[in-house]
């Protein structure tokens, strides 16, 4: 399996930048904040709508840059951006904070006839079309890796992970640091993006 990290697949994470310092956040002003959000995102940040993402042990500093990104226009949605533009940094990151301190997300069945193919994507890339392994950057259960923003992936909403995974290769998402996201979604077909959407959203977390 070739080291390369397959970035992003919830929106895209950004990198995080060492000289950037954040307010810190308070889980229980987000929990009293997030009251607003879990109409979509469920009481526990885990979605019942395949559309909308599961937010539960996503990551501080991720969270935090897709509020920041939403708020900015950088990254646009119908039902986020309103959302976002009402927030300030300090609730930004008190949300964050709440959502990262939740539990692991729970794992969907993985589409029996995509499994092979999402494994391998997965585990091991497609080394012929320059696509790395997801488990490099997001870990071989879909942990993520919040120090460097890299989301938890492992069982989230696989119809969100498509639609991610296909804005990147359309390039209408563009939150993905030196374009890593979009170079990689651009090399994967359909079918390769739905078999590893639906396998990442089959994996387990660890609490």
């Amino acid at each position: 399996m070739k080291n390369w990290c397959l970035k992003v697949l919830f929106g895209g994470a950004l990198a995080l930048v060492a000289t950037t310092t954040f307010a810190q956040g308070d889980v229980q002003a987000g929990q009293a904040a997030s009251a607003v959000c879990a109409a979509c995102h469920g009481a526990n940040g885990v979605s019942s709508n395949p559309e909308w993402p599961s937010l539960a042990g996503l990551g501080e500093t991720y969270i935090f840059r897709q509020l920041q990104a939403f708020k900015s226009g950088e990254r646009k949605d119908p039902l986020m951006s309103p959302q976002a533009q009402a927030l300030n940094e300090q609730q930004m990151q008190d949300l964050a904070a709440y959502y990262a301190s939740l539990g692991q997300m729970q794992p969907a069945g993985a589409s029996e006839e995509l499994v092979e193919l999402g494994e391998q994507i997965y585990f091991g890339g497609l080394p012929e079309k320059g696509v790395p392994a997801c488990a490099a950057c997001h870990g071989p259960v879909g942990a993520g890796n919040p120090a460097a923003a890299y989301p938890a992936i492992g069982g989230q909403q696989p119809v969100y992970l498509v639609k991610q995974l296909t804005a990147y290769r359309l390039g209408e998402r563009a939150t993905d640091p030196n374009s890593m996201m979009r170079d990689i979604a651009g090399k994967l077909s359909d079918e390769e993006i739905q078999a590893v959407s639906s396998y990442a959203a089959g994996l387990y977390r660890a609490q």
